[in-house]
């Protein structure tokens, strides 16, 4: 997984424009590149995806539906991928996703987590940690205040 400014998939493979970063402003957009490598006999089989925003306390980082409600941040989808044919039995398949976002609601000198979980199970390796920088400081620029 990796954090971008923007990303795409196409033909299996990333496009990423403005990639690795772990520092951002509150309200840019971002977003999330993916590569699975999934196992040859986990091959056509669905595998449930998630992903959920997280404060660096764990909490759910919450956003506003369009009725006002107040929910988790949450990212749900489905993998399948198939068999090439002439693949080598055992060969792992490669799959690419890209998300794009819009701003976040995240608040200014804190840290994030992307955690991702496939079919319920999650792994340390598979979260994206990032910081949101300092708002900047109300009124004139230095140089006008001399």
């Amino acid at each position: 997984m990796l954090l971008a400014d923007s990303a795409q998939e196409i033909a299996g493979k990333l496009y990423i424009l403005g990639g690795g970063w772990s520092i951002t402003m509150p309200g840019t957009p971002s977003a999330i590149a993916m590569k699975f490598e999934v196992p040859w006999d986990q091959a056509n089989q669905r595998h449930q995806i998630l992903l959920e925003l997280v404060t660096s306390d764990g909490e759910p980082v919450l956003v506003s539906t369009p009725e006002g409600e107040q929910v988790p941040l949450r990212i749900e989808g489905v993998l399948e991928v198939g068999r090439p044919a002439g693949l080598k039995p055992g060969t792992p398949i490669d799959a690419a996703m890209a998300m794009n976002l819009g701003p976040l609601p995240l608040e200014a000198d804190r840290r994030y987590q992307w955690r991702l979980s496939v079919d319920g199970r999650q792994d340390e390796d598979w979260t994206l940690a990032f910081a949101t920088r300092q708002a900047a400081p109300a009124g004139p620029p230095r140089e006008a205040q001399e």
